[in-house]
């Protein structure tokens, strides 16, 4: 093994974990006497620092592995590195509106755990094999778990952060089971030789069992019905700028492996998800979970009063959203479930930094704490507005385009067919249902008259970013295939 290719190939990696090592040294040493706020800011900054020299890595880096390399442990791509450049965009978002919080002073700690969330979403996006998912995977989980305990101001961020660990255990196990009997079913752990293998008997019953287990468990990473019981209560309890992270690159970082697993690792087991032409594989399972999701987020949504728990339902929906371009199964689907996927982390993001602005002025972030919005701070209901108009499907924004190219996707599933038309129509349907509590938020915001019309102190900072992000979501909707053309041209570069 050339162990010099190596590290050149894990560049960016290994500045991101430098840089978490950098951040602890600071905090520990230079900064132990400063006050949290300096504190934080020295880290956010550092964090910043970190992605911004692991992106540049990036682009030096070699922008693809030979084929076979290492077995599959490291699959480097343009798509690949195209994803990993999105993770760090999205963390240094997290990380600039985590500059001015105070609910921790462990600051060297709380961005340490951030940029390791980051590393763990790098390496699980640049591997086929099944063995160094499963551990990336936990690596990210773990940080997650503990970044939503970090407020231990309030006694709802200790008890999400324990029911997400435990629903977490319990999903890494059916996992980790499920991938087990699919190495003892294969004897491969590279997921192209799984699927050559696993092929030639479809319809093996250990296999099925295999393929519940693993939607099990990659279900309950993007808090897709019915493995979603976690996500309300780990949103609601968790730091705002934790829970805009778990809902931006932690999603991303899901559904690409959810994705790749699915239709590079079980490529011949796909069976058929038609209306009342069920057929063994997993576009079945996928198929009811999307099913659930839509509506279970969507119309639970509706009875919410606190805007990060109907966040959390909203985002129940949008994974049932992007499991049906996981349901795609070819180039012309995973692209769509990847541009869907962008685009749903970069609104998700915004929202939760006007909710983190709300929430700092009012002491909360119930639907009564946005009245007035628009004149408190006309600037960040504008954002608000692009914000929530994109997650319900609104065009010309970004949302609009990745549910259009998902359903899309989903219709073509078989040729000739429209077997999944029902999930389409549901989906399209619950995406209507959305539209009344995006639009309640929105009504707060827009036409209701606060109590209390103090204006909201928004940080140059923190404005910026919002800003940013909401020219993204523009941008990327009235103009779609700036993005979905890139990750269609990385998919054939990356295709053997």
């Amino acid at each position: 093994m050339n162990y010099s290719q190596l590290l050149t190939f894990l560049a960016p990696e290994t500045l991101v974990v430098l840089a978490t090592l950098a951040v602890l040294f600071v905090d520990l040493t230079t900064l132990r006497d400063e006050s949290a706020r300096t504190r934080m800011q020295w880290g956010a900054w550092l964090t910043v620092l970190g992605c911004v020299a692991a992106g540049v890595a990036l682009f030096i880096s070699p922008q693809a592995t030979s084929a076979g390399y290492l077995d599959g442990m490291l699959v480097i791509s343009p798509l690949s590195q195209m994803v990993k450049a999105v993770l760090l965009l999205l963390t240094i978002g997290t990380a600039l509106l985590s500059r001015d919080a105070k609910f921790t002073e462990h600051a060297g700690e709380y961005f340490a755990l951030l940029l390791l969330a980051t590393a763990g979403m790098m390496f699980l996006v640049s591997t086929e094999n099944i063995l160094l998912i499963f551990v990336a995977l936990e690596l990210l989980s773990l940080c997650l778990y503990v970044l939503t305990a970090f407020n231990k101001r309030n006694i709802k961020s200790a008890e999400a952060a324990l029911k997400y660990f435990l629903f977490g255990g319990v999903s890494a196990a059916f996992l980790l089971f499920g991938l087990s009997l699919i190495y003892g079913l294969s004897g491969e752990l590279n997921l192209p030789a799984i699927a050559a293998k696993l092929s030639r008997n479809p319809a093996d019953p250990l296999l099925l069992v295999a393929l519940v287990m693993v939607a099990i468990g990659f279900g309950f990473k993007v808090a897709a019905a019915p493995f979603h019981l976690w996500a309300p209560d780990a949103y609601e309890g968790a730091p705002t700028p934790s829970a805009a992270f778990i809902a931006s690159g932690s999603k991303v970082a899901s559904i690409f492996i959810l994705t790749r697993v699915m239709v590079v690792g079980f490529a011949g087991a796909e069976g058929s998800g038609a209306w009342q032409h069920f057929g063994h594989g997993w576009v079945p399972l996928l198929a009811v979970a999307a099913a659930l999701s839509v509506v279970i987020g969507n119309v639970a949504a509706i009875a919410q009063s606190n805007v990060k728990r109907l966040l959390a339902y909203s985002a129940i929906a949008h994974a049932g959203y992007a499991l049906l371009g996981v349901i795609g199964g070819n180039a012309m689907g995973i692209g769509p479930v990847l541009y869907y996927a962008i685009t749903y982390g970069v609104t998700a993001l915004g929202a939760f930094a006007v909710v983190a602005l709300v929430e700092e002025s009012a002491g909360d972030c119930k639907l009564t704490d946005f009245a007035g919005l628009s004149r408190r701070s006309p600037t960040v209901a504008i954002c608000l507005l692009v914000f929530m108009l994109s997650l319900a499907g609104i065009p010309p924004l970004a949302g609009f385009f990745g549910k259009f190219y998902v359903f899309a996707a989903a219709l073509k599933t078989g040729p000739g067919s429209l077997g999944l038309l029902w999930l389409v129509v549901l989906a399209i349907a619950m995406s209507a249902v959305s539209l009344y509590y995006y639009l309640q938020v929105l009504k707060q915001a827009f036409v209701v008259a606060s109590p209390d019309a103090q204006p909201i102190k928004v940080n140059a900072t923190s404005l910026a970013v919002l800003l940013v992000l909401a020219a993204a979501v523009v941008l990327l909707g009235c103009f779609p295939r700036l993005l979905l053309e890139r990750l269609i041209t990385g998919l054939v570069m990356n295709s053997p």
